[in-house]
């Protein structure tokens, strides 16, 4: 029954701000961190859906001291990529205002920006290089936005700067939900266009059961390459995880190193062009 799983759902909010309030302030990093995991996995099971990771051999840890970035479809993305590897979010500063969410993900470390202010942006830009190069993993939505998971927009380059700048590597994540029994896509968790959190709530407690598959890409290191390609190239392999194509997503990472290198390579005298010899 749907207002069961709500009244579990309130009593695990609760329960989280309680651990926040009385435990994190002492806690380790470790200690959160296996906190907010298993906090994640709770609230993801209340909500009936079961995580799939994919691309990640058996032992293998997860990055540290990097930029994962995903495409973007619910608020339950936060809490799917948590429930793998709790990271750093960068958000905008109005999820800070929601009732108990906003509280949460600021004491669970998110990293809030003012969209369109400039200075703001120098400021969470030199904030995540920081963060990054002590080790955390910083998480981003370069869409700017929530689709229904039928097509990946186009990547921002903004807090790509962030990496470049940092010389740290980029971690790409395909994200998508299915239903569990069919395989096929679901739309019941797509925070999209003008459905309030609760319809969206609602349509995921009436939903079968889900399967919220992440898949993990290859990394990438922007090298002497730009934000703009770091960006671009980012997106192409997360438009290749979510189809499926690894080895084409592969194939997007080892170009951009190429790239990378070539613009790198000094001119040899050999190489170069006199304007009398064209």
């Amino acid at each position: 029954m749907i207002w069961l799983r709500k009244a579990r759902l309130v009593f695990h909010f609760v329960r989280g701000l309680l651990v926040c309030a009385t435990v994190f302030p002492w806690a380790s990093a470790h200690l959160r961190e296996r906190l907010i995991r298993e906090w994640s996995r709770k609230l993801l099971a209340i909500c009936g859906i079961e995580v799939e990771v994919q691309g990640q051999t058996p032992g293998q840890a997860a990055p540290k001291g990097a930029m994962l970035v995903s495409n973007h479809i619910s608020w339950l993305d936060i809490y799917v990529i948590h429930s793998w590897q709790p990271v750093r979010f960068v958000a905008k500063s109005e999820i800070r205002s929601w009732p108990i969410v906003g509280w949460l993900c600021d004491k669970t470390g998110t990293i809030f920006i003012e969209r369109g202010r400039k200075r703001d942006a120098h400021r969470v830009l030199h904030h995540i290089t920081e963060v990054m190069q002590q080790g955390d993993l910083v998480c981003v939505f370069p869409e700017g936005t929530t689709t229904d998971g039928s097509k990946v927009l186009p990547f921002h380059a903004n807090l790509m700067q962030a990496p470049v700048a940092g010389h740290l590597p980029v971690q790409p994540v395909g994200l998508t939900y299915l239903d569990a029994a069919t395989g096929k896509p679901t739309l019941a968790p797509a925070y999209i266009d003008d459905i309030s959190l609760v319809q969206c709530l609602n349509a995921i407690l009436k939903s079968p059961p889900i399967k919220a598959r992440l898949v993990i890409g290859p990394q990438l290191v922007a090298g002497a390459a730009g934000r703009r390609e770091l960006a671009e190239a980012a997106r192409g392999v997360v438009v290749h995880l979510l189809d499926g194509a690894h080895d084409a997503a592969r194939g997007t990472a080892d170009s951009l190193h190429i790239l990378s290198a070539a613009v790198a390579a000094p001119i040899g005298m050999g190489d170069a062009v006199s304007p009398a010899g064209r």
